[in-house]
């Protein structure tokens, strides 16, 4: 599934771009397919018994059915569409009332909470409430999700969505999924308002859950936002990150939603505090490995298919995981990116030595082992649709870098 081999660099517009503007701102700071296998051949023969005929040796059954199974077509990738397939019902009840728990109370709230819940998107955390909701409710032996089920899911997305508004506030991102963020249609000051009313809001329907446990665990996330963004600008162009920073900072900022709300899923369905543990660890390692497959895409793919220009996170001196692994192999990458990317073409330069270190391939390999770490974690689960959706989840994610 990892790739060893360092993919061509090919560079578009907007990266130079960037290239350019990390320039200014520096000088502010002054094969061919493989054949094709062909079926073994049996050929009948007379007896070895009759005269004249010598014995033909004749595959055993066991070797033949061998040889067909390594010409058998390889397993169809998993798609969005599949996983959410056994959750759609839910998904589809969840999309009509998010617009409904912002209220009426402010046009411009109403406005762009059609903004926000319009854009579409693939609803993975919530679909992920649902996906361990029902998993280990057939632990628990209930027929049904509860109602706090289903308003977790809400919360969760609610929560993301508010984290998503500043997100684009402090990048100054003008677009996501397609179309303008709220800060480009109504100010800086409506967007963070925005955002800081979506967090006020998902914390008074959590209050209203009323289970201390699950208040804990979810008010922690939104601390956990503040300090993954505090931490990653207090060390951009720091190339003495570690691993471990990275590893933590990614948790504050991405994962600990995914484990909260997961273990949050099974306390409501009333499952062992053993099994509650283990969705936490799914949902910690499958979001770590969502993070590592994200920044691992940032050098790999076109600014078409990310939706903004390659290289944005390490243009702007946030250091990942590629970058981490090649900065222990090549020196030269340390002096380019302790310059800022003065130099017209450093930043093309840099993500080319990230390929040429073997910081991508690293980078896979660690979000493997995330992911295999999430399939060991669903072990306590009983087989059923849920608990597969729930182990393609991880293969569909690690099938965005194959």
């Amino acid at each position: 599934m990892l790739s060893v081999s360092s993919p061509r660099m090919h560079m578009s517009r907007n990266a130079v771009d960037l290239g350019l503007l990390a320039a200014c701102r520096c000088r502010r700071w002054a094969a061919r397919p493989a054949p094709r296998r062909r079926a073994p051949c049996v050929c009948f023969v007379a007896a070895p018994s009759q005269t004249g005929l010598a014995a033909i040796d004749v595959p055993a059954a066991e070797t033949i059915a061998s040889a067909a199974a390594g010409t058998a077509r390889l397993p169809e990738r998993v798609s969005i569409a599949s996983l959410l397939d056994v959750v759609s019902d839910d998904l589809l009840k969840l999309n009509n009332n998010l617009k409904s728990l912002i209220g009426a109370e402010n046009p411009v709230l109403v406005s762009a909470a059609e903004q926000i819940f319009g854009a579409g998107g693939k609803r993975l955390r919530p679909a992920l409430v649902f996906l361990v909701s029902r998993a280990t409710a057939e632990v628990a032996g209930l027929s049904e999700l509860t109602t706090e089920h289903k308003r977790l899911a809400e919360i969760i997305e609610m929560i993301h969505t508010a984290s998503l508004i500043h997100d684009d506030v402090i990048d100054d991102s003008g677009m996501r999924r397609g179309k303008e963020t709220i800060h480009q249609l109504y100010g800086t000051r409506i967007a963070v308002l925005a955002g800081d009313f979506m967090f006020a809001q998902s914390s008074w329907f959590l209050a209203n859950l009323e289970n201390i446990e699950v208040i804990k665990l979810i008010s922690q996330v939104i601390k956990d936002f503040a300090s993954g963004e505090i931490k990653q600008q207090s060390t951009l162009f720091d190339c003495d990150v570690t691993l471990d920073d990275y590893l933590l900072k990614s948790y504050y900022k991405t994962a600990s939603l995914l484990a909260s709300s997961t273990r949050s899923a099974a306390i409501f369905s009333g499952v062992s505090t053993a099994v509650c543990e283990q969705m936490y660890e799914y949902g910690r390692n499958l979001g770590l490995s969502f993070q590592v497959v994200d920044d691992i895409l940032d050098f790999t793919q076109s600014a078409e298919q990310l939706g903004k220009p390659a290289g944005s996170d390490l243009a702007k001196g946030n250091l990942t995981a590629p970058v981490i692994f090649a900065l222990q192999e090549s020196p030269e990458l340390r002096e380019i990116i302790d310059s800022e990317f003065c130099d017209t073409g450093s930043l093309s330069a840099a993500m080319e030595l990230v390929h040429r270190s073997g910081g991508i391939r690293r980078a896979q390999e660690l979000a493997k082992e995330k992911g295999d770490l999430a399939l060991q974690n669903l072990q306590c689960l009983p087989r059923s649709h849920f608990r597969t959706a729930l182990e393609n989840m991880v293969k569909y994610n690690l099938e965005r870098i194959d």
